[in-house]
C-alpha cells in the first residue's frame, strides 16, 4: 500500500472535511455557552417528568427568552443571559408551577471572569502546541541527515491544527443547527485531543526514525511509508478502544457530558486520520521541498 505517493488525495480530503466547519465559523461563529459570555445556570430534576415545552413557557412568563434547555428525563439544564436575585427567584417560582424540583446547581458567570477563561484557554492552547514542538525537537534531535527534528515538531503542530480545526468547526455547525455550546470542558477536550493525536503521531515518527536508520540505503519516501504500514494497525486497534469506551459513556452518560464526549470522538476520530495520512506525508512533502531547492541552487 502506497500511503505516501497518493498523499495529495489525503491533502485534498483533509481540505474536504476542515473546510466546511472553518466557512460556519466565519458566518455563523463559535457558539459559546455562559463559561465564555456569562450567563446564569440552572441544575433542575423534577419529580414529575415535564416537557421542554412545558418549563420552555414557564421561563417566558418569568420573563427569560432565548433560554437554551437541555433536557435528560426529568433534568433540565437551563441556560440564561446574567439573572439578578430578582430574576432567579422570578424564574424559579414560575419553575415551581410546571411542577416541584430539586434545585441541584446555580450558579452566575460575569462578562468579566468569562473573557479571562477564553483568554486562558487560548493561552493554554498556544503553549501546549509551543511544549510539543519544543520537546519532539529534542527527542528527534538525533535523527539521521537530512531529515530535521523541527520539521518532525512542526509537521506534528500542524496535523493538530488540522485536528482542532475540525473540530472547532464541526462545534460550530452543530451550534447551528443543534443549539450545541461549548464550554469549558470543551478546552478540556481538545486539550485532551492534542495529547492524544501528537501520542500517535510520536509513534510514527519514532518508526521513521528507526527505519532511516536501520535502511539508510532506502530513499526518504519509502522509509516513511515502510514505518506507516507497520505502525498503522497499533494506531487503529488502538484508537478503536479508545472509540468504543466514548461511545458508550456519549450514549450512557448523563446529559452534561454528551458535548464533551463528542467533542472527544470527533476530535480521536480525526487524530487517527491525521496521524497517518497528514503528520507523516507533510514530513515526505517538505524533505521533497528541501531537495527541489538545493539541487536548484546547485544547477544555477
Amino acid at each position: 500500500m502506497n500511503i505516501i505517493g497518493r498523499r495529495r488525495i489525503w491533502y485534498i480530503l483533509s481540505l474536504v472535511l476542515i473546510l466546511p466547519g472553518i466557512a460556519a465559523l466565519i458566518f455563523w461563529k463559535l457558539p459559546t455557552g455562559i463559561d465564555f459570555k456569562g450567563g446564569t445556570l440552572l441544575d433542575i430534576t423534577y419529580k414529575n417528568s415535564p416537557s421542554k415545552t412545558e418549563v420552555n413557557k414557564a421561563l417566558g412568563n418569568a420573563g427569560v427568552k432565548d433560554a437554551n434547555i437541555q433536557q435528560s428525563g426529568s433534568d433540565f439544564i437551563i441556560q440564561t443571559t446574567v439573572l439578578d436575585s430578582a430574576a432567579q427567584q422570578k424564574v424559579q417560582d414560575n419553575l415551581t408551577k410546571v411542577g416541584d424540583y430539586t434545585q441541584n446547581r446555580l450558579e452566575t458567570v460575569g462578562p468579566t471572569v468569562s473573557s479571562d477563561l477564553k483568554q486562558k484557554a487560548i493561552i493554554a492552547v498556544i503553549l501546549a502546541s509551543l511544549a510539543i514542538i519544543i520537546y519532539i525537537a529534542i527527542a528527534f534531535r538525533k535523527v539521521p541527515k537530512p531529515a530535521s527534528s523541527w520539521r518532525f515538531g512542526v509537521c506534528a503542530i500542524v496535523a493538530l491544527i488540522h485536528d482542532l480545526s475540525f473540530v472547532v468547526g464541526m462545534s460550530a455547525i452543530l451550534g447551528h443547527f443543534l443549539g450545541y455550546e461549548i464550554d469549558s470542558l470543551f478546552i478540556t477536550a481538545l486539550l485532551t485531543i492534542m495529547g492524544f493525536s501528537v501520542h500517535d503521531t510520536i509513534v510514527v515518527f519514532d518508526r521513521i526514525r528507526e527505519n532511516l536508520r536501520k535502511s539508510p540505503s532506502l530513499d526518504f519516501e519509502t522509509n516513511v511509508n515502510n514505518s506507516i504500514l507497520q505502525t498503522i494497525n497499533r494506531s487503529l486497534n488502538t484508537s478503536f478502544t479508545v472509540l468504543i469506551v466514548l461511545l458508550a459513556l456519549y450514549l450512557l452518560g448523563g446529559e452534561t457530558l454528551k458535548h464533551f464526549m463528542l467533542a472527544l470522538l470527533l476530535g480521536i476520530s480525526i487524530g487517527t486520520y491525521s496521524s497517518i495520512f497528514n503528520a507523516s506525508p507533510l514530513l515526505v512533502s517538505w524533505q521533497a521541498w528541501q531537495l527541489r531547492r538545493a539541487r536548484r541552487k546547485v544547477t544555477s
